[in-house]
């Protein structure tokens, strides 16, 4: 049984078979993409800007300025990039298809044509302005809202914002990169919002009420008798706003602090203190080595 190629590659017709050859179905195939592809409508660029926040803004959320400079059709030939009172002419190479057909080996192999770059147009009579690409470099200021409880370093997708589109295509997004700066007293784990309290020993040992403070208003957290130093306090709600409409907690953290200088008088209170209360309390670490 003898196979011949040609008589698939070539145009045969019958039934069950290829009105054309391979080389037309491929060359069909690339054709009619590239050509789409080079007169269809084209989405514009994603752009991308950095803007800062204070910690507090971060926090409840901003309204800020964005300046963008984006590249938009030109408003002088209205994106044609030809000359106002002419037009762009198709192109005579690919026949306003944007590509170009070779035979190579019996395959059609579709390129984008060289005469026009793959625009399927031809301007003869190129815009001053744009100088023929039919785009220009725009400067725009936008007012965008920064959304409640951002971190830093996240990036905020507003859709539509971004580059305008080419050919009546969408305009592409703009990304946001939130930075933060840090706050004196807070800091934040995930939707909570952390802070540390010095307070006294007599404080620590006694029990307490303390001001306390936080973005809002300062709170009173109630500090009971016998708490150690590090202990950590959960103050309900006055966290980070979560997009759920539930809010994080506060968390306090004291630290008894140790005063630097003592007066006579107060010396000998400690000393006093010290003769009263004589428990050691490193005395279960002597018992573990035993």
């Amino acid at each position: 049984m003898t196979f011949d190629l040609n008589d698939l590659l070539g145009r045969t017709s019958g039934q069950g078979g290829f009105s054309g050859g391979l080389g037309d179905v491929f060359g069909g195939l690339f054709g009619a993409r590239g050509g789409t592809q080079a007169r269809g409508p084209k989405r514009g660029a994603d752009v991308e800007a950095d803007v800062t926040l204070g910690f507090a803004d971060a926090v409840r959320g901003a309204t800020v300025p964005l300046r963008l400079t984006t590249t938009g059709g030109c408003e002088t030939c209205r994106g044609l990039g030809s000359a106002p009172g002419t037009s762009p002419k198709t192109c005579s190479a690919c026949g306003g298809a944007g590509v170009t057909t070779r035979n190579q080996g019996g395959f059609a192999l579709s390129e984008p044509c060289k005469a026009c770059r793959g625009k399927g147009r031809v301007v003869e009579t190129p815009c001053s302005t744009c100088q023929g690409t039919g785009t220009t470099a725009h400067d725009r200021t936008l007012t965008v809202r920064i959304p409640a409880g951002v971190a830093d370093g996240q990036k905020v997708r507003l859709s539509g914002r971004g580059a305008p589109g080419e050919r009546g295509g969408p305009a592409g997004d703009l990304l946001v990169n939130v930075h933060v700066t840090p706050h004196r007293l807070f800091d934040r784990r995930d939707d909570h919002l952390t802070v540390t309290v010095p307070i006294t020993f007599a404080e620590a040992a006694l029990g307490a009420k303390v001001v306390v403070p936080t973005l809002e208003a300062p709170v009173t957290l109630k500090i009971p008798a016998g708490t150690s130093s590090g202990r950590t306090f959960r103050v309900k709600g006055r966290g980070i706003a979560r997009k759920n409409g539930v809010t994080g907690d506060l968390l306090v953290t004291v630290e008894v602090a140790v005063p630097q200088k003592l007066t006579a008088e107060a010396k000998k209170a400690l000393e006093a203190f010290a003769a009263a209360a004589p428990e050691d309390p490193r005395a279960h670490l002597v018992e573990a080595t035993r």
